[in-house]
């Protein structure tokens, strides 16, 4: 059979079990399997014979999303919470996985910019973080201790204070993705410019280390959940802005509910950062090198695997599974 026949006598069976996998319109899992079983033997038949087609990756998509599914159903309700973390968020970021590198590379341009812009522009730091924060942060830099600021108030105090803090800009930045995700990259757009016109402010004074050892014990997890967070907004505008083959309603319902899930994830890492600058980082500058820098390592490197390396390492699993029953 030539390719094109293939693909047009099966297309309107994919699209069909694919609109089902969407909307999770299944009379019961036997159904879901049977069909699943139907896409894989597809599977098995393009790559046999036309293995240089693009229809093969599809499919391959296609199986894995049904696989998702099947194995979601299989779940025990005591697993629930543990396969949340364990599997399914790892799946939904990998299957998302362009809108966290969009979030970064947003991240990434708009820091650059506060930084740029405090380099030309005297007065751009006071604007941004207010005067009596710059010049109590200059009285804290002539007295040895840049960081000084983040002793202020108890542990505990602080702990709490910060910690909803940033849960409240991360679920705020989530929400304001349904004016199509530009609300979400408004909120990114003013933490960004604060964070690099804050690093840039500690450069110009010559204690930018001693600010990084400080700032990013807590800062690693903080501002990379932050990320996430605006890459969940993401997801939510896009829902809506290309809604695809279904209706714009039911495909930001199910957007909604994949950036829910993305937004939770970060939560535990937001409570660690929030304990960490309660807690550590205010002895920053007493605590040796290794000491401060192997906290900042240790933390950025924990939920950078998580949410940049895992991902790929739990699809590539489910992948080789399909594979092993084709």
């Amino acid at each position: 059979m030539r390719e094109v026949s293939f693909i047009k006598q099966n297309k309107e069976k994919w699209l069909s079990f694919e609109k089902a996998i969407f909307n999770n319109d299944f009379k019961d899992p036997d159904e879901l399997a049977s069909q699943y079983i139907h896409v894989i033997n597809d599977l098995a038949y393009a790559q046999t014979y036309y293995p240089k087609s693009k229809v093969i990756d599809y499919l391959n998509q296609l199986a894995a999303k049904a696989y998702q599914k099947i194995y979601k159903n299989k779940r025990e309700d005591t697993n629930r919470i543990f396969a949340f973390w364990k599997t399914e968020v790892p799946l939904i970021c990998y299957q998302y996985r362009k809108f966290i590198y969009v979030a970064f590379i947003i991240f990434f341009a708009f820091t650059f910019i506060g930084a740029i812009s405090a380099a030309n522009d005297g007065e751009f730091v006071r604007s941004i973080l207010g005067d009596d924060y710059v010049n109590q942060t200059l009285v804290n830099i002539e007295s040895g201790d840049p960081v000084a600021v983040y002793k202020s108030g108890s542990n505990w105090g602080s702990f709490i204070g910060i910690t909803v803090n940033n849960l409240k800009v991360g679920i705020i930045s989530f929400i304001l993705g349904v004016f199509g995700g530009i609300g979400t990259i408004y909120i990114l757009f003013q933490n960004c410019i604060m964070l690099g016109s804050f690093q840039y402010f500690f450069y110009e004074n010559n204690v930018f280390w001693e600010s990084v050892r400080g700032i990013w014990i807590h800062g690693s997890m903080e501002i990379f959940a932050i990320v996430i967070e605006a890459a969940a907004g993401l997801l939510l505008g896009a829902s809506i802005l290309f809604p695809g083959t279904h209706s714009r309603f039911t495909s930001f319902k199910h957007g909604a509910k994949t950036g829910i899930k993305i937004l939770i994830s970060t939560f535990p890492f937001t409570f660690s950062a929030g304990f960490l600058e309660g807690f550590i980082t205010r002895y920053s500058n007493i605590m040796p090198n290794w000491l401060s820098v192997g906290i900042i390592l240790i933390t950025l490197s924990l939920i950078s695997y998580y949410y940049l390396v895992y991902p790929f390492k739990v699809q590539q699993k489910i992948t080789q599974t399909i594979s092993t029953s084709i």
